[in-house]
């Protein structure tokens, strides 16, 4: 037999005190069910009518009766719709013929049972249904067991369900920070979102002349693709291992950064081909293939290296904020696409409902890999921006994404990377948001000059 759910008037979700709308049945933060909230208990006051006497005094105790109601022309003693008015203090005159509202009963004889008293002969009462009872005690969880953060009572499943009441629990990915010496990265789920589908990883190594190499890599998944958070995980560890792997061997930072792209998306296509992961009672899941986006930087010496696939962005701010900053990444999107054939200009199509539709990923339903690398030789200090669409939408311009960054966060690139993010959280957060920061320090030499790109 179907049910019709409870409508709620709760204001804040009970899992993870999301906001709610009137007539809400599902939290849109965590998909808490609003419909198994229980109504709030009505006030119904039990009131005592008699007063047990104590053991030995049941001759001289009184017992306060509602035997008869004295006619009263005063307000004291008139009864409201809800009963009988409340009284500061006893009647001035109660007794037999008195004029107060209550009888004072005379002391029983020694040895006859009182009212509050159960005897032989005397039934006990029976338990007041209108009492709430007493609630099972649950078993004391094994150590290290994972709790339920709405019940406090279940366990936590591999897929991060609860199982007494189902409620989905909050991922560790929903926020993310990482500093690693002179690079900082963060990642937030977002305020829309029900779960974090972007990664990153960053990462210090050293080149075979021993000077220093520094990696921050940077991947949003597909969202209408299947298990695309574990899309983003793979390729962005992927490309990592394969950057910590050939840049101390000596290969081209240029190539290197080609050739991690190529290792993340068999890492990604590699996803594909594991059968029966999607969860029956995730209504997010896809069953088509696990896609996401990458972009990458690589500091080596004095050349900054960018690699990408899909509409992930790197940014060039100048620590002079005088000097212009500068995008060093062209999307692969739809927009991008009408720009470069000329048949609409930046502003056009970006305001199109189909700009962001990507052209580009990594994943086995891709049309054709094509990595896009370029290398440059900043000639001034500068920090290096690398971020999904979820900041850039906020801060789309170079300029505007200029504005965002904080004046010292080529000091303090995890501050500034906690700043940008609060940036796309105050604009709205409809999306994930990950951006890594990488200070670019170089001693002024001249004009700089791009190297060269694919």
């Amino acid at each position: 037999m179907s049910q019709k759910p409870q409508e709620t008037a709760l204001s804040k979700c009970p899992g993870c005190e999301e906001p709610l709308e009137p007539g809400d049945l599902f939290c849109g933060a965590c998909g808490y069910d609003l419909s198994a909230v229980p109504p709030a208990p009505q006030d119904h006051p039990t009131i005592a009518m008699a007063a047990p006497a104590e053991n030995g005094a049941a001759g001289r105790a009184a017992e306060v009766r509602f035997d008869r109601r004295a006619e009263s022309d005063g307000p004291a003693g008139s009864d409201g719709p809800d009963g009988p008015a409340e009284s500061d203090g006893p009647p001035e005159s109660a007794g037999p013929g008195g004029s107060g509202d209550f009888e004072l009963a005379a002391p029983a004889p020694a040895g006859t049972p009182s009212a509050g008293t159960p005897s032989a002969d005397v039934p006990a009462p029976a338990p007041d249904p209108r009492t709430p009872a007493a609630e099972p005690v649950a078993a004391t969880p094994s150590a290290g067991t994972r709790l339920c953060v709405a019940c406090r009572a279940g366990s936590v499943d591999i897929d991060g369900y609860c199982e007494n009441c189902g409620h989905a629990q909050p991922r560790e990915r929903d926020h993310m920070e990482q500093e690693l010496g002179s690079v900082a990265a963060v990642s937030d789920r977002g305020l829309r979102h029900h779960r974090n589908e972007d990664s990153f990883a960053v990462s210090t190594t050293a080149l075979p002349d021993g000077s220093p190499a520094v990696v921050a890599i940077v991947c949003d998944g597909v969202s209408s693709a299947s298990r695309p958070d574990e899309a983003s995980a793979a390729a962005a560890s992927a490309a990592n291992e394969a950057l910590l792997e050939s840049l101390p061997r000596g290969t081209h930072p240029q190539q290197a950064m080609h050739e991690a792209i190529l290792v993340a998306a068999e890492a990604v296509n590699a996803l594909a081909q594991e059968p029966g992961r999607a969860m029956e009672h995730d209504r997010h899941r896809h069953q088509n293939a696990p896609a996401c986006t990458l972009v990458g930087s690589i500091m080596a010496g004095d050349l900054l290296v960018v690699g990408w696939v899909g509409d992930s962005r790197v940014y060039w701010v100048p620590d002079d904020r005088a000097n212009p900053p500068a995008r060093l990444t062209e999307d692969d999107s739809w927009a991008a696409q009408m720009v470069a054939a000329g048949l609409m200009n930046e502003a056009e199509a970006y305001a199109d409902e189909r700009a962001h539709a990507i052209t580009g990923w990594l994943g086995a339903d891709a049309y054709e890999l094509e990595p896009h690398t370029a290398s440059f030789k900043p000639d001034r200090s500068g920090l290096v921006v690398v971020c999904t669409d979820g900041l850039w939408n906020y801060a789309e311009s170079a300029a505007e994404m200029a504005a965002a960054v904080p004046a010292d966060a080529h000091q303090r690139p995890l501050h500034g990377a906690q700043v940008l993010v609060g940036h796309a959280l105050d604009g709205g957060g409809h999306d994930n948001v990950t951006v890594a920061l990488l200070p670019f320090a170089v001693e002024p030499q001249g004009a700089g000059s791009a190297c060269g790109t694919t």
